[in-house]
């Protein structure tokens, strides 16, 4: 089997990945952050990639000091399934012994529907932004609905967000969630595009409105995190 390879960032619109897996951790302190992402490091270095339909895993660490939010793409359900089968991994058993008491919310799972990327742009992210929006029921043509409303806003926006990189949107595979995971180049970008426009990134256009009071939405949040670790398979 491969072995683990490090990466800078994981390739979102890859053509295989079939489905996406999000979860966060709660470990508590900046430090033991740290210490959880070193564990993460350690614990996959030298082993043989784990399953052939993992096709990536990232890890970020939260604005908040305490969370990580973990993606790792696969390609499909059955492969995902066939790995969890497998029962626990060693890698989770050995970043527990070096940081005790995690606290693991998820998984949930997505599939790629749209991206939103300007081809030859070169900026590194310097942050994700990930887009939480949830629905009052299944339905997935609303899913779909609202991030092509989405699409319509931002390519009718007057003055669009300068440190925005790409968008990529995700619906949950229970039909009444969507994720977007948006890549800027600073932190600091994104705070200066919500407090320029006062209701969220966007201009105060009727197709911004129409995405922001778009019914059936019921919750979400907005959560910036920093892209610290992405493995994948090497050869």
């Amino acid at each position: 089997m491969p072995s683990t390879q490090f990466n800078s960032r994981p390739e979102i619109r890859r053509s295989d990945s079939g489905l996406v897996n999000v979860s966060t951790w709660d470990v508590g302190s900046p430090e033991r952050q740290r210490q959880t992402v070193e564990a993460v490091r350690s614990a996959w270095a030298g082993r043989d990639w784990p399953h052939p339909g993992l096709l990536s895993y990232t890890v970020h660490t939260g604005e908040d000091g305490r969370t990580l939010l973990h993606y790792s793409q696969w390609t499909g359900e059955e492969a995902y399934q066939d790995f969890v089968r497998g029962g626990r991994d060693a890698r989770n058993a050995e970043i527990d012994a070096a940081v005790p008491g995690i606290e693991r919310l998820g998984p949930r799972t997505f599939e790629l529907y749209r991206s939103g990327v300007t081809e030859g742009d070169t900026r590194e992210p310097g942050c994700v932004v990930i887009v939480d929006v949830e629905f009052d029921g299944p339905d997935p043509a609303r899913q779909r609905a609202w991030v092509d409303a989405v699409f319509e806003a931002l390519g009718t926006d007057p003055a669009p967000a300068p440190g925005g990189i790409a968008a990529y949107f995700h619906l949950g595979t229970g039909g009444d969630r969507v994720l977007n995971y948006a890549e800027w180049e600073t932190a600091q970008a994104h705070v200066d595009a919500l407090a320029s426009a006062g209701e969220g990134v966007g201009s105060p256009t009727p197709q911004w409105q129409r995405v922001r009071n778009y019914p059936g939405t019921s919750g979400g949040g907005v959560h910036r995190y920093t892209p610290v670790l992405s493995l994948g398979a090497g050869l």
